[in-house]
């Protein structure tokens, strides 16, 4: 993605250890079925590359976007964080921003911290809209194992060969780890290990929110089989494919995307709610019909 402009309404909220940035757009008065929208981007990601989804929600009631601790102009964690202390930090967030329950947007990263916040936390998420997700393991080959055992010699080397020892093992990083590795902090690196390791697939059943699972069938960092994985395990899951788009589908066919995600989160829980004299409820249109709506499934 191309880098995008500063935006200026950001804001700055301390949460527990770490000073936050956010952004918040409200317009108007929510009408019946609104929940305020809740925007995750993905790691190494700030708010300004979520901008196309802002763009798709404008003149939402309220929508909110944050760049995650150890991102964009908020503070790392202190210690290594895992996707469950992520999962932490939102509660604390939504709490901060008195918010009881939203619908949540998770991009890549954010999706994953969207899928164990909604697991776990499910009185807290209204629907969730999960793009080009991480939370499945990717499968294993002998490349990936060959790194692993490039990466322990790495450490081996380093711990007993001194200043010579870390350089060689920078170069043997260099050789084997991913782009999001090598870009990350010192600091950050634990928490990239920790929540890489994490393996969301048994969570994904303990989902209740109604979930739109928007997929670029180009994405090779985290591959459509991963999204058809989600929407067999997610109970109440559809999945719009965008022919042509990458790992950032949104920004890719950003007309597509709005229309799916509007149907998603404003259009089918407003309809619901004029239905059921005003509390957003699954019944008034679910994934699927978001889906058909958008893309091929």
């Amino acid at each position: 993605m191309l880098a995008q402009a500063k935006l200026e309404d950001g804001q700055i909220v301390q949460i527990g250890a770490q000073k936050v940035r956010y952004v918040r757009r409200k317009a108007g008065e929510a009408a019946p079925g609104d929940l305020p929208i809740v925007i995750l981007p993905g790691w190494g990601a700030h708010i300004e590359a979520v901008g196309p989804i802002l763009a798709a929600l404008e003149g939402a009631s309220d929508v909110i976007a944050l760049d995650l601790p150890g991102f964009g102009d908020s503070d790392p964690p202190e210690q290594a964080w895992d996707v469950d202390a992520y999962a932490r930090f939102m509660i604390h967030f939504l709490d901060e921003m008195a918010v009881d329950r939203a619908h949540l947007v998770g991009h890549s990263h954010g999706g994953r911290v969207s899928i164990a916040l909604a697991a776990d936390e499910p009185d807290r998420v209204g629907r969730l809209l999960l793009i080009d997700s991480a939370g499945i393991p990717p499968k294993r080959g002998w490349r990936y194992r060959r790194r692993v055992a490039v990466a322990k010699l790495g450490r081996l080397v380093a711990k007993v060969g001194g200043g010579p020892g870390r350089r060689l093992q920078e170069r043997m990083r260099a050789r084997v780890a991913s782009r999001d590795y090598l870009e990350a902090s010192e600091a950050m690196r634990g928490t990239f290990r920790a929540v890489i390791a994490s393996d969301l697939t048994e969570r994904l059943p303990r989902i209740q929110a109604s979930t739109l699972l928007v997929w670029g069938d180009q994405d090779d960092d985290t591959p459509l089989w991963m999204g058809q994985r989600m929407e067999e395990r997610i109970p109440d899951a559809g999945l719009v494919v965008l022919e042509g788009a990458g790992h950032y589908s949104y920004a890719d066919s950003p007309g597509q995307f709005r229309a799916v995600a509007r149907q998603f989160l404003l259009e089918q829980p407003r309809q619901a709610a004029a239905k059921e004299g005003g509390a957003e409820r699954p019944a008034g249109g679910g994934p699927e019909d978001a889906a058909a709506e958008g893309g091929s499934l």
